[in-house]
């Protein structure tokens, strides 16, 4: 198990979430549940109400006991303020995917980039993967730019069947990829 230590970089403080944090991280994600809609489903339908961002929560801490999932909330050094969260998955063969929010307030200045960074140290570091992995939509030019800025490239789709399930949105997606050996120097 890894130790739940925060990631800290020059204006952040990324460090797994703790029960206490429920209303910030509810709050957060409730009141930027439309522009969150299509990117992170699965994380509203999971967080519908405070008590729900407790479940949520302490699911974070159970994935993060087991390796099969990092969270961290993403907080302002200088004022504390809560802006989001960003993860990393451990998946198979040396990858890691990652993910990632800002609450629009906190959008274009940097937030992401910096927290991106130190999860990137933390994926080929810590968690020894070989290959880091981000996916977001094609029209998400903030998304692709933050990627872009980290050192990710874009990666083509992989070829998928006709009859393949959501087909149609898998094309809508752009990959980007880091791999230890293709990563510049901290």
């Amino acid at each position: 198990m890894l130790p739940r230590t925060p990631l800290l970089t020059s204006r952040l403080c990324l460090r797994p979430y703790e029960l206490t944090d429920a209303p910030e991280f509810f709050a957060l994600l409730d009141g930027d549940r439309g522009r969150f809609r299509t990117s992170f489903p699965d994380r509203l339908q999971a967080v519908r109400t405070l008590p729900d961002a407790t479940v949520a929560l302490r699911a974070f801490a159970d994935d993060w006991r087991t390796g099969r999932f990092y969270v961290f909330g993403l907080w302002h050094r200088a004022h504390g303020a809560y802006l989001g969260d960003i993860c990393i998955m451990p998946q198979s063969k040396g990858q890691a995917e990652i993910g990632y929010y800002l609450a629009s307030a906190a959008e274009g200045q940097g937030y992401a980039r910096e927290a991106l960074s130190a999860v990137v140290q933390f994926g080929f570091g810590m968690l020894g993967s070989q290959r880091l992995l981000i996916r977001c939509y094609a029209q998400n030019a903030r998304g692709q730019a933050v990627a872009r800025a980290a050192g990710f490239l874009p990666e083509p789709q992989p070829k998928r069947p006709l009859w393949f399930r959501n087909a149609d949105a898998v094309g809508n997606i752009q990959r980007f990829v880091l791999t230890a050996a293709g990563r510049q120097p901290a």
